[in-house]
């Protein structure tokens, strides 16, 4: 016998979505009620199973919900990213939301919260994973798809290769409980997990001769200096985008003219990158980078033995009794763009290119002030994650076309210039610096051009 839960939406996923949308939604909806659903035994999703010196690799100000701003808008004050804002540790995303949770969802009265429950394929029944009770909503409870693009970490996934019984393969969580230092390090990945594996043990003294890395595709990644919570640093990181699109003769030309404008990076100046999922980072994390000389950029991984790795083009690279980091997950899910309101589920997904929590607030936000479901699917229609160069190109014109859509609706725009998620706004109170005039004077004479061209590049209409 399940019991029935009362709730005008069953939000699947406790993440960064499921949470930017259901903030919002309580904030903006009267009297609507939440019953919030997670696989795992508390709200946050793959941060708690996140490698422990994990940070966000953008300012903490882009993430979280959009009610409560994640740290408090610092600047930092040393290191080696004094100047830029404070980007948050593992350690503190989770406790946001444990807060989040406690102090805001659940004391509005509002909002009822099943932790460690798997929803059953007729989306509407879920079960607890420890008592093994049964509980359900009615047909008229809304059904919210915060799972549909949750990242896979390592942590959660078997390795993408054989591993012999005699190899020494460990996720990247493990890398911070070692006993003892390996003789030789074996990253294998080429995003994000991969580099912030590199970066740490080079930072713990490692001599970048002992590190291997498997990295079978080159990323381009944003600078993290001009991702910034600042209109006139964002809005001109824009504008120099804008205009490097409208000269550029090729996808090739385009990044090289990015590269050469102080937005985009890349770690090897020879070689020229096919992935561009573009996570941001800092200059002296690629200078860190650049100090490991042994890059294997075979096809993919296809076993390791010890002291072995073989690829799936044939070739084989002998180690020594090395240790193997496993960092290939699928950190941004590559799913079809679908509706994200249809008659069976409203399916969270990025709207503004790049930023999921302030999607998820904006689809929030909307389901909270709009009635008519096509209107609200005009008003919000999803952008893509990228993987290539082309992918970008199509996610940043989608993207500022939903940009376009949603601004154009006077109350959602203003909602968007209060919310810090927001990395386009320009706060009512910021000052009109020279700065920011020249960035948007660059954003008003290039936008147009330089969003056609983009089209022209990633071949859309």
């Amino acid at each position: 016998m399940a019991h029935v839960v009362r709730a005008d939406y069953l939000v699947v996923g406790a993440g960064a979505t499921g949470m930017a949308f259901t903030d919002a939604l309580i904030e903006h909806a009267g009297r609507a009620t939440v019953a919030l659903v997670d696989r795992r035994q508390g709200v946050g999703g793959h941060w708690l199973e996140a490698y422990p010196f994990v940070r966000l690799h953008q300012a903490s100000a882009f993430y979280g919900v959009a009610s409560t701003l994640l740290g408090g808008g610092r600047l930092q004050h040393r290191g080696p990213e004094a100047g830029l804002q404070e980007r948050a540790t593992r350690a503190e995303i989770c406790a946001y939301y444990e807060d989040i949770l406690a102090d805001r969802l659940l004391e509005s009265g509002r909002v009822e919260f099943f932790p460690g429950c798997d929803v059953l394929d007729d989306g509407r029944t879920f079960v607890s994973r420890v008592s093994g009770e049964r509980f359900t909503v009615s047909e008229r409870c809304r059904v919210v798809d915060a799972h549909y693009l949750a990242p896979g970490i390592p942590a959660e996934l078997t390795p993408p290769f054989v591993v012999a019984d005699d190899a020494r393969v460990v996720p990247v969580n493990e890398l911070a409980h070692l006993d003892e230092p390996a003789s030789q390090y074996v990253i294998v990945g080429s995003g994000k997990t991969a580099t912030d594996a590199c970066v740490w043990l080079l930072g713990r003294g490692v001599d970048p001769g002992a590190i291997c890395w498997v990295r079978p595709r080159d990323p381009w990644m944003l600078n993290r200096a001009v991702v910034q919570p600042d209109p006139a640093i964002f809005l001109g990181m824009v504008a120099d985008t804008m205009q490097a699109a409208e000269a550029a003769s090729s996808l090739s030309d385009l990044f090289l003219r990015l590269e050469d404008a102080g937005v985009m990076l890349r770690i090897d100046r020879t070689v020229e990158p096919t992935m561009a999922r573009t996570p941001t980072l800092a200059t002296w994390e690629l200078d860190l980078l650049r100090s490991i000389e042994d890059v294997q950029r075979h096809d993919h991984l296809a076993a390791v033995a010890r002291g072995r790795l073989e690829f799936a083009d044939g070739a084989v690279v002998r180690v020594a009794d090395a240790l193997v980091v496993h960092c290939a997950g699928e950190g941004l899910r590559m799913r079809p763009l679908i509706p994200v309101w249809t008659p069976e589920a409203i399916t969270l997904q990025p709207i503004r290119s790049g930023f999921p929590c302030f999607g998820a607030a904006l689809v929030g936000f909307v389901e909270a002030t709009r009635d008519d479901d096509p209107e609200k699917n005009r008003l919000c229609p999803p952008s893509p994650y990228p993987d290539s160069t082309a992918e970008w190109a199509r996610m940043t014109v989608i993207g500022a076309r939903s940009a376009a859509s949603f601004a154009s609706e006077p109350d959602i725009s203003a909602w968007a210039d209060g919310v810090a998620l927001n990395p386009a706004r320009i706060p009512p109170e910021s000052p009109r610096t020279t700065e920011l005039g020249d960035a948007l004077d660059r954003l008003q004479a290039h936008r147009s051009q330089g969003l056609a061209r983009l089209a022209e590049l990633a071949g859309i209409a």
